[in-house]
C-alpha cells in the first residue's frame, strides 16, 4: 500500500516520464468541440484510452454518440478492432458520459513501475489510432 502522497508522486512521475518519452502534442481536450475529449486513463486497476462525449444536454450527447456509432464498423476495421462503445459509461465519481474506449487487457497499476513501459506503449499506439480516426471523421461527427 502507498500513502496518498506516495501515490500522488508516482502518478506525477508516470505522466512526466510519458510526456518526455512521447513528446508530441496530443489532441486530448483540443478537439475544438466542447462536448468531446480524448483521454488517457491510468489508475491502480486499469489503463485505457477513450473518446468521451459529455454534455449537459442529453440530446447533444446522444447526437454525437449516434454519429460515432454509425462509424463503428469502420473504426473497428480500420483503426481499433477492440474498441468498446458505451452510451452510459459511469465514471468513478458517479457521472455518466458516452464513451468509446480501448482498455488494456492486462491488469496494470499506476503504482507499479514495472507496468509503465507496457502502458506507455499501449497509450501511444492506441491514442494515435484514435486521433487519426478523429481527424479523419471530425467533420462528419460534428456536422
Amino acid at each position: 500500500m502507498f500513502s496518498k502522497e506516495e501515490s500522488k508522486k508516482l502518478r506525477q512521475e508516470f505522466w512526466t516520464s510519458f510526456g518526455q518519452e512521447y513528446s508530441r502534442k496530443w489532441i486530448l481536450y483540443n478537439t475544438k468541440v466542447k462536448e468531446i475529449q480524448l483521454k488517457f486513463t491510468f489508475t491502480r486497476k486499469t489503463a485505457m484510452i477513450s473518446l468521451d462525449v459529455d454534455s449537459e444536454d442529453e440530446i447533444i450527447q446522444s447526437y454525437y454518440f449516434e454519429k460515432l456509432e454509425s462509424l463503428r464498423n469502420l473504426l473497428k476495421s480500420e483503426y481499433l478492432s477492440n474498441i468498446v462503445f458505451d452510451a452510459e459509461y459511469v465514471l468513478p465519481e458517479g457521472k455518466s458520459v458516452s464513451r468509446i474506449y480501448v482498455e488494456l487487457e492486462d491488469k496494470v497499476s499506476i503504482n507499479n513501475r514495472n507496468d509503465w513501459p507496457q502502458v506507455k506503449s499501449f497509450f501511444a499506439e492506441n491514442m494515435h489510432q484514435l486521433e487519426m480516426f478523429w481527424l479523419e471523421f471530425k467533420d462528419f461527427i460534428t456536422d
